[in-house]
């Protein structure tokens, strides 16, 4: 039950202020802005101003939350029952699809079962209920309260009244035929139902619709979550909605109103989640219905929960008043029941009030285990080498991503806002095929422990304006708004990641917006209206702005490019991209994790190369059960020269694998035709004409670094595939013949 709300037909006429409030009757004094004030929400008091409009209301978003009602808490159906009821409702019914019909306030069912078995008034025509429904005077009724219009029918059934000196309406013809037409129609809609209270829906509207417009009673009713009953894709729902909005157009005011002019009208009111479930027809043509949305509670409401709430928190007794200032700021959209849910965290695990950006990262995040204080400092320290064994060539992206990770790990940082903004944020740019996405996989390893913990986001899937939403979700009334948006709902269940949204300069600009509040609140609230927290994420950008450039940097250069110079113009190009999409603020706030990757220095080339080949062997190994040899000797100094080349040089690591391609193909090319046996050998080599070659290795692997084989057969080098092979030495000792196979291309 709602508090305060009474079992009479309307207010106490010698009622307080604040009953003058509840009631919904007393604007605020020379024009100062209301505030919450523990009597009820500020929602409630725009609902008392719409009806008092002459307006019904679609009540819409945190239908589900606690709010404040006579200084204590209550749910949403005791605030509004108990609104309805303070503006002189005698009847309050609350619809629901598994409740259906009920009424929440004591002895309002008596009420409804006397109203809905009393017989329909046939007396009352359309002039009066077209007055009540707001054609006439803008209360709904004049002075006397009840008078009806001209041309409406007089109680007794007699013929309208007229002024006196009033000369008599030209009736048209045929008018008496129809006005008996809709009369027996009206009659047929309100005749009395059989006994026992409508259980169906479309009986509740028909029973509301004749109650709302007679005037002999206050009456108000509510239905709520009607779209997940009459959803609005289906059209069986049409002519629910139509019913619906019947009764809501056709409600007039009753003859009990009291109080100053305007007088609402009987409520019927719709309350759902989300308003762009409903049809946009049902209430946006008709300007009778208003749609009035509940949001959080806003910083009054909130400093009310929490001095309430003040003796459950950790050290709540011994708050001061900046602490409760504190909470309420870092409180900042939460629903009354969260921070409820809050006071219980703080006193299960021992987060005190005076702390709130601690208690709300265990508050929000529900974890036992925080991978960041789990991290062993020796770890932490050593990050940099760990890092270095991953990435090669890049000693300046490694220490400075090692530092950032250190930083983060002590906690130590500028000021205390009560904002919790990312652990860290990169915008790694440089050439493409050095590193980048490799750097963020092995953070993702060191720092969490798990590769899952790393997620890649393609901005080249966001070039049109439109593909924003699919980071927080559509819209309501859009395609896909149920499923959320990729990023907020992948932070939602993994808050610990690593983000790394892969050649930002390929997103739209108005993708970009997207992140400048994720970089400056750490959060991000998607289409459904729940929010993600990137508070424990580190969020990494990569780049290849300025690369195009790169090929005409190297040309014609005998020494090689150094750093110095490479970095100064990889971080102007990043600026001026920012600066010409009008976006210079994201770079503002991006610019101290800027991290220009190096271009891949001859020195490097070839751990890079043998990295790849102990992949390739490792593949073959596991797949055949046969053991490669590579002949480092002659496949370093090719794989060098190749990559000295400067078309070569602007495509980084990606072109080492691009080149190591022709040993890979002539490496499947020999197990298909020769078939090795599990557990021989096969060697690739480079010949002297630049051609890949694979041999049969029959040495002992103890030689097998110095050996070439024992037979080979060769391919036409200048035709890749082809093949011209002839029978290979007798090696009968062996246990039978062997065959050797060689071809490749020109290099």
């Amino acid at each position: 039950m709602a508090k305060g709300a009474g079992p009479g037909a309307g207010a106490d006429p010698q009622q307080s202020a604040s009953g003058d409030r509840r009631a919904g009757a007393t604007p605020p004094d020379d024009g100062q802005p209301v505030v919450a004030d523990g009597m009820m929400p500020l929602w409630a008091v725009s609902l008392g101003w719409e009806l008092r409009r002459g307006r019904q209301v679609i009540l819409n978003g945190q239908i589900r939350d606690r709010w404040w009602f006579d200084d204590s808490p209550a749910s949403f159906r005791e605030v509004v029952a108990g609104t309805l009821a303070a503006r002189g409702a005698e009847v309050v019914g609350w619809w629901d699809p598994v409740g259906g019909l009920t009424f929440p306030l004591p002895e309002h069912a008596e009420r409804f079962d006397r109203l809905a078995a009393a017989p329909p008034a046939t007396g009352r025509g359309d002039g009066a209920v077209r007055d009540r429904a707001g054609t006439g005077d803008p209360g709904g009724a004049d002075s006397g309260g009840g008078a009806p219009a001209a041309g409406a029918t007089a109680d007794d059934g007699s013929a309208p009244r007229r002024d006196a000196g009033e000369p008599p309406a030209a009736e048209p013809t045929g008018r008496p035929r129809r006005d008996g037409e809709r009369q027996r129609s009206r009659e047929r809609l309100f005749a009395a139902r059989s006994p026992g209270r409508p259980r169906s829906f479309d009986d509740v509207v028909v029973t509301v619709q004749r109650l709302a417009a007679s005037p002999d009673a206050a009456t108000a009713f509510v239905f709520e979550d009607v779209d997940h009953h009459l959803p609005a894709d289906r059209p069986e729902s049409q002519l629910g909605y139509l019913r619906l909005r019947a009764a809501m157009a056709g409600a007039v005011t009753p003859h009990s109103a009291e109080g100053p002019q305007p007088h609402a009208r009987n409520a019927v009111l719709c309350a759902v989640g989300d308003v762009g479930r409903l049809p946009g027809w049902f209430h946006l043509e008709d300007p009778r219905i208003a749609a009035l949305h509940i949001g959080p509670p806003d910083p009054s409401e909130r400093r009310l929960w929490l001095t309430w709430l003040l003796r459950y928190f950790d050290g709540g007794r011994h708050a001061a008043r900046s602490d409760l200032e504190a909470l309420v700021g870092a409180t900042d959209g939460m629903a009354g029941w969260e921070i409820e849910s809050l006071a219980r965290t703080s006193r299960l695990r021992g987060a005190p009030l005076q702390k709130p950006d601690k208690l709300l990262e265990l508050h929000r995040l529900n974890v036992n285990v925080d991978p960041w204080a789990q991290l062993d400092r020796e770890t932490v320290a050593r990050a940099a080498h760990a890092l270095a064994s991953r990435v090669v060539g890049q000693p300046a992206a490694v220490n400075a991503v090692a530092a950032a990770l250190q930083s983060a790990f002590v906690g130590v940082d500028f000021g205390h806002s009560g904002v919790a903004r990312p652990r860290g944020a990169f915008f790694f740019v440089g050439p493409t095929g050095v590193g980048k996405t490799e750097l963020a996989k092995a953070v993702a390893e060191l720092m969490f422990g798990d590769r899952s913990a790393y997620a890649r986001f393609d901005m080249s899937e966001y070039q049109q304006e439109h593909a924003a939403e699919r980071l927080a979700g559509a819209p309501p009334g859009y395609i896909g708004y149920e499923q959320g948006g990729e990023l907020t709902r992948r932070v939602q269940e993994r808050p610990f990641s690593v983000l790394l949204f892969d050649e930002i300069e390929k997103a739209h600009p108005k993708v970009l917006d997207k992140f400048l509040q994720i970089l400056e609140d750490g959060r991000l609230t998607d289409g459904r209206g729940q929010t993600a927290y990137f508070s424990e994420c580190l969020i990494i950008f990569t780049s290849n702005t300025g690369a195009e450039e790169l090929r005409t940097l190297l040309e014609g250069r005998e020494d090689e490019l150094p750093y110095s110079a490479l970095e100064a113009h990889f971080t102007r190009a990043v600026e001026d991209r920012f600066r010409e999409n009008g976006r210079p603020e994201i770079y503002g706030r991006l610019k101290p994790g800027v991290v220009v990757f190096d271009m891949l220095r001859r020195e490097h080339i070839v751990s890079i190369a043998d990295r790849l080949l102990g992949q390739l062997t490792e593949s073959v190994r596991e797949r055949h059960r046969v053991e490669l040899v590579h002949d480092t000797r002659t496949l370093h100094p090719w794989i060098t020269a190749r990559m000295s080349e400067p078309e070569h040089q602007a495509y980084g690591g990606r072109q080492i694998r691009n080149e190591l391609e022709q040993v890979r193909a002539q490496v499947v090319r020999h197990l298909l035709e020769h078939r090795p046996a599990p557990g021989s050998r096969i060697r690739t080599e480079i010949g002297p004409e630049g051609e890949v070659r694979v041999t049969t290795d029959m040495t002992d692997p103890a030689s097998a670094a110095d050996s070439t084989g024992t037979a080979e057969t060769r391919a036409m080098p200048g035709i890749p595939g082809s093949a011209d092979q002839t029978a290979a030495a007798d090696a009968a000792g062996q246990g039978g013949p062997a065959r050797t196979a060689e071809g490749g291309g020109p290099a």
